[in-house]
């Protein structure tokens, strides 16, 4: 079959057939030298640039937001509620053996009697800390969520005149650690950038992710499970998924949060903070999973679509979600994100004369299959195949043989949002580090305690704040240029700060491991999240354009303006 478009006898609304030999792979494309940048600045023919989203989605009714009010909110409720009753040390010392065993953490009375058959450690593990104080080697053998998991049914109460001293996180709270949050976010420091209302969203979006999205998370990485449809709803209705699509019309008249920020006002200041809350999650293969192809995709619709029909259906079916439909805008048949549960797919097909990107309906002759990566099967990572699919004519996005435009001016945003993820997964490396070296006890003394550490520490840290700076100078510029001049002059910058991103994480995941020893290369315990950071850092330094393209792309794009200057 031609890999060219054709016309197909008796059926004049089908214009191409798509085979597998007309997937194109976009690594020959993006070496070559007339596509930098994808606009050209001579070029008259603006036909290939992206109308501004126009296609509004209804208002939906957003849920409340757990927490109760304001005022409830910002409170600090590291105290659980337990019974009120109190010992003495000498009460608690006299209860170490089987028929009656506490211990003590962190000034909270734990009863383990029915505890032991069902400790992992066994049982010798919990009489060595019988009738004693345990904080010290808890915390040196387990994270904050076992307490949090257990202590409603195993304390019976405090210690008499004693104090918690532990700094427990709330959902939706802030960290206190020094650099566990960026700058815009610790009371001491001050930004241009940030307004009421974005500082609103982080707080929402921040308590959104950790009761709704976060415990889902790390039940699929582990489970290999696919985002359930609950969970797609509710961002649904909270509108957490028009959000991740950026800037535009589509958010004009939804209900965000709670209301917490309109619809109109929402930039790209509020799109960074929504893709950076996200990724706390610190589940890579969720994160990919959930609705990162839409993220991707429906952007090319919205902006490319020659057919507002085509545009209201599949933003119907995005929003309405039965069928868990996403999109995922990979131009090669051998790895599409989401794609195992997607109903579109946003495809680079070759043409005659180039490149067209066709909206491709799962149908006969589509096939999908799981690919097993280094992060989770959550992911949905495929292996697709199209055998003689018939595609109607409207399905083409942007113009025929023009498709390098849609897919390159769609890159800007992905990136960039990649970019976003990874800085916070950074930060979130830098923010587990720096507690476990002040933690961890080694021959008597901390490891913050030994300079080799602290200078991992110094250097995890400066890459860190750094990238976030150019990240947030970067997001002001898309703030303030339209979006050909984005296209035109950010390309450049937005590809390189994706590299330096990515550089910075390997940087970071390298240090990091060092610093945890062993448990950074153990999947669960104490280092899981430096663990999961080591194994899948590498996905952001592939997807979206390897380091080196995107190098050799911010270079380029820097010759296109160089002017006849001289040493």
């Amino acid at each position: 079959m031609s890999s060219g478009p054709t016309q197909v006898a008796g059926t004049p609304d089908t214009l191409f057939y798509v085979s597998n030999d007309t997937t194109h792979d976009l690594a020959s494309l993006l070496h070559a030298d007339d596509i930098y940048p994808p606009f050209d600045e001579d070029d008259d023919d603006d036909g290939h640039l992206p109308k501004p989203l126009s296609f509004s989605l209804p208002s939906v009714e957003s849920p409340k937001l757990p927490g109760g009010t304001e005022e409830q909110r910002s409170s600090n409720p590291t105290q659980i509620t337990m019974a009120a009753k109190t010992y003495s040390r000498d009460e608690v010392a006299k209860n170490n053996h089987d028929e009656s065993l506490w211990c003590i953490i962190d000034a909270k009375v734990y009863d383990l009697t029915d505890f032991l058959d069902a400790h992992p450690g066994g049982e010798s593990v919990l009489r060595q800390v019988a009738g004693r104080d345990a904080t010290t080697e808890f915390y040196n053998l387990h994270r904050q969520e076992v307490l949090t998991k257990y202590e409603k049914t195993l304390v019976i109460g405090t210690v008499a005149g004693e104090e918690p001293s532990v700094v427990v996180q709330q959902p939706g709270e802030l960290s206190v650690v020094p650099y566990g949050e960026p700058l815009w976010l610790t009371p001491q420091f001050k930004s241009p950038y940030f307004s009421p209302s974005h500082r609103a969203l982080q707080r929402a979006i921040r308590e959104f992710t950790d009761t709704h999205v976060t415990p889902e998370a790390l039940q699929a990485e582990e489970s290999g499970d696919y985002i359930s449809q609950e969970l797609i709803e509710r961002m649904s209705k909270a509108g957490v998924l028009h959000m991740r699509l950026g800037p535009g019309k589509h958010l004009h008249g939804v209900e965000l949060l709670g209301g917490v920020v309109k619809g109109e006002e929402f930039d790209y200041f509020h799109d960074m903070i929504v893709s950076q809350e996200l990724a706390r999650t610190n589940c890579r293969g969720f994160q990919d999973g959930n609705m990162a192809g839409m993220t991707i995709g429906l952007t090319v619709v919205l902006n490319f679509a020659n057919s507002e029909a085509l545009k209201k259906k599949v933003s119907e079916e995005r929003r309405r979600l039965t069928e868990s439909t996403t999109l995922s805008m990979e131009p090669k048949r051998q790895w599409i994100t989401n794609g195992v549960f997607c109903d579109y797919f946003v495809t680079g097909v070759k043409t005659d004369r180039g490149l067209s990107v066709l909206l491709i309906e799962r149908g006969e002759g589509v096939n999908t299959k799981p690919i097993k990566t280094s992060y989770s099967p959550a992911a949905g990572t495929t292996y697709i195949t199209f055998d003689n699919v018939k595609v109607p004519v409207e399905n083409l996005l942007g113009q025929e043989n023009k498709g390098i435009h849609v897919i390159l001016s769609n890159f800007n945003h992905e990136r960039w949002t990649m970019a976003c993820a990874t800085i916070r997964q950074c930060r979130t490396v830098v923010e587990e580090s720096l507690k476990w070296s002040h933690q961890r006890l080694v021959f008597g003394k901390r490891l913050i305690d030994q300079p080799v550490i602290r200078q991992k520490l110094a250097k995890m840290i400066a890459l860190t704040e750094a990238n976030q700076s150019w990240l947030e100078t970067i997001t002001y510029q898309m703030c303030n240029m339209p979006y050909k001049e984005q296209a035109k002059h950010l390309g450049g910058p937005i590809g390189l700060l994706k590299m330096s991103a990515t550089r910075a994480a390997h940087e970071i995941a390298d240090e990091s491991v060092q610093i945890w020893g062993g448990r950074g290369l153990t999947r669960t315990g104490m280092g899981r999240v430096v663990e999961m950071f080591n194994r899948t850092y590498k996905f952001d330094a592939i997807l979206g354009g390897a380091e080196e393209v995107l190098g050799d792309l911010g270079v380029r794009q820097a010759m296109k303006f160089m002017p006849k200057s001289r040493l």
